[in-house]
C-alpha cells in the first residue's frame, strides 16, 4: 500500500475511535438536577455524607452552597435525606434532642437546657420557612422563680434573620414577633426583638393597639393595599381591551387617617309630646241674710230694697299643669379613618403591531379617539373625583418588550415520553445507524483491500468465455509505438494506454457484450 492509503486509513481510524469516545461518553454522562441550594457548609457535609453512604453521584456547585445529584435521583435522595433537610443549620437541632437522651443520667439543669435549644431550634426552623428567609436564629432568655419572691422577671427572645432578597415587610416582621411570643409561655410581643444580618432593628412596641407605632403600621398596611386593589382593577380592565401584558397601572393615594368625634344634642320644638298632665278645680257659693217684708216695700215709691239683699255669690277656680316632652336627638359621630384625600393614577399603554406587505411587524401608536376611551374607563374604575383634586394620566408608550405568552408545558407525548425524550433515543438510533454504516461501507472494504494480493494485467477478464475471447482478441494485439504505463486511483498494478483505447472501442462496438462482462464481474466479486 502506499502512503497515501497507508495515511487515510490511519487517519479514519483515528476518528473512528474518538467518535465512539465520545458517543460512550455522551452516552454515560447522565444530566444532574438541584437537590438542595443556598446551604450552610455544615449542612452540605452532612447531606454529602449521606450521598456517600448511598453511592449517589454528586456535584458540589456555587463554593459547596449547592448540591447536584442525577435527575433519576432528585427525588429519592430529597425523601432519603428530608430530616437533614428540616434540621438545616446543623447547629440548630429542635425535639429530637431527647431521642437519645438518658432520663435517669441527667441532671433537671441539664434538662432545662436542653428544653431551651430544642424550643430555640424549633422556632428557628419555623421562622425559616417564611418566603424569603434565608436563615434565622433565636435566642430564648427564660428566667428562673426565684422562691419567696413576689416580683417576676419577663422572659424575653431576640431573633436573627438574613433574608434572601431585600428587606422584609412590616406585615412580615409583625408575624415573626407574634409568632415567637405565642409560642414562649409568658413572652410578651414586646419583650421580642428582631434584627437583620446587617444589624438593623425590625421590630417596635406593637403589644398597645393604641401606640403610635401600631397605628402607622397598620394605616400603611391600608393604604398599600388600597393601592394595589385599585392598580389591579385598571390593569385587568385594560388587558382585556389592549391584550394581556400591554397595559401597566400604578396608584398613589394620599389617606386621611385623623379621627374625629362629633358630639350633638338637637332639640326640636315640632316634635314635642305630652309628657305629665293636672287638673285642679275648686268651687264655692256666698249669699246674704233675707230682708223683712213691710208695707214700704208694697207702695209705690216706698223704700227701695237693696238690690243686693236675698242674693248669693258661687265661686269657681280651674288650674290646668301640662309638662310637655321635647325630642332630642344626641349623636355622637366618628369618622373614619383612612378617607381618600387625593388620587394620581398613572397608565401605561403599549400601541399596536401591525403587519405590513412583506410580513413584518410595524408597530403604529394608538390614534386619540382610542386614547380618549381608555382615559374615560380609568377615571370610571379608580372613581376620579375632579372636586378632590384627582389626576389621571394615560401614555400610549413602546413597551421595551412583550412576552409572547405563558411558556408551553411539556406534554407526553407517545407512550408516554416528552419530546426531549424522543428527541434523544433518535439522536441514539442515528449514532447507531452511522456507526453500522462506517463499518460496513468504510473500514470493512479497507481491510479486504489492505489484505487483497495485487493482481496484474494478465488476467483482465473473468466473464464467459465468449465474451472474454472477443476483448482478449483485441487486447493482445500490439499497438504500434512504445507503450505507456499510467497509474490509475483505486486500481491495483498498471496497465497499458493501448490496452484502455481498445477496450474503449469494444465497448463502443459491442455494448451488449461489455455490459455482460462487467454483470458477470459483479456476480462473481467476492468482496
Amino acid at each position: 500500500m502506499s502512503a497515501g492509503r497507508l495515511a487515510s486509513i490511519a487517519g479514519i481510524i483515528i476518528f473512528l475511535i474518538s467518535f465512539f469516545v465520545y458517543i460512550a461518553i455522551q452516552m454515560n454522562s447522565s444530566e444532574y438536577a438541584v437537590l438542595y441550594t443556598d446551604l450552610e457548609l455544615e449542612d452540605a457535609k452532612q447531606i454529602v455524607a449521606r450521598l456517600e453512604t448511598a453511592n449517589v453521584k454528586y456535584k458540589l456547585t456555587k463554593n459547596g452552597t449547592e448540591v447536584m445529584v442525577p435527575v433519576d435521583e432528585v427525588n429519592k435522595m430529597r425523601v432519603d435525606t428530608a430530616e437533614l433537610a428540616m434540621a438545616s443549620k446543623g447547629s440548630n437541632v429542635g425535639y429530637e434532642l431527647f431521642d437519645n437522651t438518658d432520663a435517669l443520667g441527667s441532671t433537671n439543669f441539664v434538662q432545662n437546657v436542653n428544653l431551651i435549644r430544642a424550643l430555640e431550634g424549633e422556632l428557628a426552623r419555623t421562622i425559616r420557612s417564611v418566603d424569603n428567609i434565608r436563615s434565622a436564629r433565636v435566642h430564648l432568655v427564660l428566667p428562673k422563680r426565684e422562691m419567696f419572691s413576689r416580683e417576676e422577671q419577663e422572659p424575653t427572645a431576640s431573633v436573627v434573620i438574613k433574608t434572601r432578597d431585600g428587606k422584609l415587610n412590616l406585615q412580615n416582621i409583625q408575624s415573626i414577633q407574634k409568632l415567637v411570643a405565642a409560642a414562649v409561655p409568658k413572652l410578651d410581643v414586646k419583650n421580642v426583638s428582631i434584627i437583620d444580618s446587617a444589624g438593623n432593628l425590625l421590630t417596635n412596641d406593637f403589644s398597645d393597639p393604641e401606640s403610635p407605632a401600631v397605628k402607622n403600621v397598620s394605616n400603611e398596611l391600608l393604604r398599600l393595599e388600597q393601592e394595589r386593589k385599585l392598580a389591579a382593577k385598571v390593569q385587568n380592565l385594560l388587558e382585556k381591551t389592549v391584550g394581556p401584558g400591554k397595559a401597566q397601572a400604578q396608584v398613589n393615594i394620599e389617606m386621611d387617617f385623623d379621627e374625629v368625634v362629633t358630639n350633638e344634642e338637637i332639640y326640636d320644638p315640632e316634635s314635642q309630646v305630652i309628657r305629665s298632665q293636672a287638673t285642679l278645680t275648686e268651687q264655692g257659693t256666698s249669699g246674704q241674710n233675707t230682708q223683712p217684708v213691710t208695707v214700704a216695700q208694697n207702695i209705690p215709691n216706698g223704700d227701695v230694697v237693696s238690690a243686693n239683699s236675698g242674693q248669693y255669690n258661687q265661686n269657681s277656680k280651674v288650674e290646668e299643669t301640662i309638662n310637655y316632652e321635647i325630642s332630642k336627638v344626641i349623636r355622637n359621630k366618628v369618622k373614619n379613618t383612612g378617607v381618600i384625600k387625593r388620587l394620581t393614577t398613572a397608565v401605561m399603554v403599549d400601541g399596536v403591531y401591525e403587519k405590513n406587505a412583506a410580513g413584518e411587524e410595524v408597530y403604529r401608536p394608538r390614534t386619540e379617539a382610542e386614547m380618549e376611551k381608555i382615559t374615560a374607563l380609568v377615571k370610571s374604575a379608580v372613581g376620579f373625583d375632579a372636586n378632590r383634586g384627582d389626576v389621571v394620566d394615560v401614555e400610549n408608550m413602546r413597551f421595551a418588550g412583550v412576552s409572547s405568552g405563558p411558556e408551553e408545558v411539556e406534554e407526553p407525548l407517545y407512550m408516554g415520553f416528552t419530546k426531549d425524550e424522543l428527541l434523544r433515543i433518535a439522536e441514539g438510533l442515528g449514532v447507531a445507524i452511522v456507526a453500522v454504516l462506517v463499518i460496513l461501507l468504510v473500514i470493512r472494504p479497507l481491510i479486504n483491500n489492505a489484505f487483497e494480493p495485487a493482481s496484474g494485467g494478465e488476467k483482465l477478464l473473468s466473464g464467459s468465455d465468449e465474451d472474454s475471447l472477443l476483448l482478449s482478441n483485441f487486447l493482445n494485439e500490439d499497438d504500434e509505438g512504445t507503450d505507456e504505463l499510467i497509474n490509475l486511483n483505486k486500481v491495483d498494478g498498471r496497465v497499458k494506454v493501448s490496452s484502455l483505447k481498445k477496450l474503449n472501442a469494444v465497448v463502443e462496438k459491442n455494448p451488449e457484450a461489455a455490459v455482460n462482462v462487467i454483470r458477470s464481474w459483479l456476480y462473481n466479486n467476492d468482496n
